[in-house]
């Protein structure tokens, strides 16, 4: 309940207005409830000639006491009725009574109503801002949160468990903010009614709050476990939708159905025991409720009978009427209670990725970036993704202007050495520097203004091509956008799509070859216009003749910008001003294509198993 509580402080502020709206039309309603109910009482009078006509006025102040107060409205709200009764007779007096009972009723429900009307923008605003805040922080994190997690489960807790917590939880502060007002406005007229068969029911109904709290424990516990394997359900669905060729290409649908048939399955178990526990609530309040009624039916019966009670036969009818009244809120209530409990376990895993920490954090007095004018330096830089050195006491020198190519062995730390320069990760040890300062001093977003990046997997979105060349890029024009797609060797393809420019290239650019996908990702770069450049393997996944069309566009972006080049094939990197070799996070050979094969090391070996 604390987090339910904590959930509404983080939330709830820019909603005030519509909280107290909806406070005041819930508290009206249930004023108005009180004297529809009100009218039983003289109705029963009527009917059966349960009271005698001896009331007189009593003339009364607010000077009184509480007590006094009451006894003289009481009295004279009966006067009244025995007067009108005595005036127009019995029939039309219940007439009258019955037309009280409907405007009473109708004031009631319209006021309700209203209250839920002003709970509507609270349940659908909260949520809005739930979805932007997780959607947020994702973007925010650092790319090394992302390989801890699976990304099947993230989705889980941006669809499924905000889904949950708008179902159990938002659902739900319609009844929290109502049915607590109705309760205890109830079981304050109760009070001043008979003291003593009010506090006989308070005594029954902590049994039933504690059969409820029971139950609400072990739904959150249920729920909990729903949503990770939830999360683990469509983790597999991402996996094998990703990697469908390859499932295909061994035979093995029946391996992925027969795991799938197992999460399945579990789930199905974990659901079937959470939905019946659940749906218990409403049967095992209703019982209980019932069960309060009849004890005190009971009991307020002995009372009157032996001329113990405070109140009559007629009012009694009234207080259990009212009770009733209470039973319906307080099963809602603890419905409510279900739902808290059982969305606070989708809450908590949401929470889980609002509340993870930025390990890149910006400086809080950050320095000014100026533009790239001198050199880049990587001075005794060391890392580590967990225990395991991937980078160690690694040198290096990127003059401005010149192409430094990195190549070595898979893992020998290429691209996690590259991948530090735009600070997706933070080095262990040493630092790097831009221009003799340090980049943890300049804000990430100035740092990575600066650079451009091609990777090996061109990453593109279901967008039309202009949207994805013009991405990142403000206010580019279609002019713009068209002169770095012909010097990526792209506007001749893309004028022969259907619509041009304006075309969709389909989930990840599924609708373009390998070739394409990357000139149209050289494209983006080339607008961006930076003075850095990182090409991560921009090549290595191409066939020969894309190869060929795609280095031509990388040759015209790299002209003139200072360019680190992470390679598998050697013949891309040969004009590079240095060539580092890396080998198990070292640089252990550097220099130029001829001065490294003269020197019959690393990477002539590396060259002659190309060549062969």
């Amino acid at each position: 309940m604390f987090k339910f509580i904590d959930l509404l402080k983080r939330f709830i502020p820019p909603y005030k207005k519509y909280v107290f709206l909806s406070l005041l039309f819930n508290l009206t309603s249930t004023v108005f409830s009180l004297f529809s109910f009100a009218a039983i009482i003289p109705v029963l009078q009527i009917l059966f000639g349960l009271q005698k006509v001896d009331k007189v006025y009593l003339a009364w102040s607010w000077s009184d006491g509480y007590k006094e107060i009451i006894i003289a409205l009481k009295n004279n709200l009966f006067y009244l009725v025995e007067q009108t009764i005595q005036s127009i007779g019995p029939s039309a007096a219940l007439l009258y009574l019955g037309l009280f009972l409907v405007i009473m009723t109708a004031l009631k429900v319209g006021t309700s109503y209203m209250g839920s009307y002003f709970m509507i923008p609270i349940r659908t605003g909260v949520l809005r801002d739930l979805r932007r805040d997780l959607y947020k922080k994702i973007i925010s994190l650092p790319i090394g949160f992302f390989t801890d997690e699976r990304k099947g489960d993230i989705m889980s807790r941006m669809t499924g468990d905000v889904t949950e917590v708008e179902a159990s939880i938002m659902s739900s502060l319609d009844l929290v903010f109502k049915n607590p007002i109705m309760i205890l406005i109830y079981l304050g007229v109760m009070f001043s009614m008979s003291w003593q068969l009010t506090i006989f029911v308070l005594i029954l109904l902590p049994v039933s709050g504690w059969f409820i709290g029971r139950i609400g424990k072990s739904l959150k516990r249920r729920s909990t476990m729903g949503q990770e394997q939830t999360g683990e359900l469509l983790s597999q669905i991402e996996e094998t939708l990703g990697g469908l060729r390859v499932v295909k290409a061994f035979n093995a649908e029946h391996k992925l159905e027969a795991r799938f048939a197992i999460l399945n399955e579990k789930l199905r178990k974990t659901f079937n025991r959470l939905d019946r526990r659940y749906n218990l609530a409403h049967p095992v309040s209703e019982l209980l409720g019932t069960v309060v009624i009849a004890i005190l039916l009971w009991f307020g019966g002995v009372l009157i009978l032996g001329n113990k009670s405070s109140i009559g036969a007629a009012e009694f009818i009234y207080y259990i009427v009212i009770f009733y009244s209470i039973i319906a809120p307080a099963k809602d209530l603890s419905r409510a209670t279900y739902s808290i409990q059982k969305g606070m376990a989708s809450l908590e895993r949401v929470d889980k990725i609002l509340q993870s920490e930025n390990t890149l954090v910006d400086p809080e007095n950050p320095k000014k970036i100026q533009p790239f004018s001198d050199k880049i330096e990587f001075r005794n830089l060391s890392f580590k993704y967990q225990t395991d050195w991937v980078l160690k006491d690694i040198n290096l020198v990127v003059p401005k202007g010149k192409t430094v190519a990195l190549v070595g062995q898979s893992g020998s730390g290429k691209s996690t050495l590259v991948d530090l320069l735009p600070r997706y990760y933070d080095p262990v040890k040493g630092e790097i520097l831009m221009d003799g300062v340090n980049i943890k001093d300049f804000r990430t977003r100035d740092i990575r203004s600066q650079m451009g990046n091609v990777n090996q997997e061109a990453i593109l979105f279901n967008d039309t091509f202009f949207n994805n060349i013009s991405f990142g890029v403000e206010n580019a024009t279609l002019e713009q956008v068209i002169e770095a797609a012909k010097i990526a060797n792209a506007h001749d393809f893309i004028s022969a799509t259907e619509n041009g420019y304006e075309s969709t290239i389909g989930d990840r650019g599924s609708k373009l070859s390998g070739g394409q996908r990357q000139r149209v990702s050289i494209a983006r770069a080339i607008l961006k216009n930076p003075p850095i450049l990182i090409l991560d393997e921009a090549t290595s996944a191409l066939d020969t003749e894309s190869e060929k069309m795609v280095q031509e566009a990388l040759e015209k972006l790299m002209l003139n910008r200072t360019t680190l080049v992470v390679a598998h094939r050697l013949s891309t990197i040969k004009r590079a001003d240095e060539i580092c070799v890396m080998n198990e996070g070292k640089i252990v050979e550097r220099g130029k294509h001829d001065e490294l094969i003269a020197l019959d090391g690393y990477y002539k070996r590396l060259c002659d198993m190309q060549s062969f």
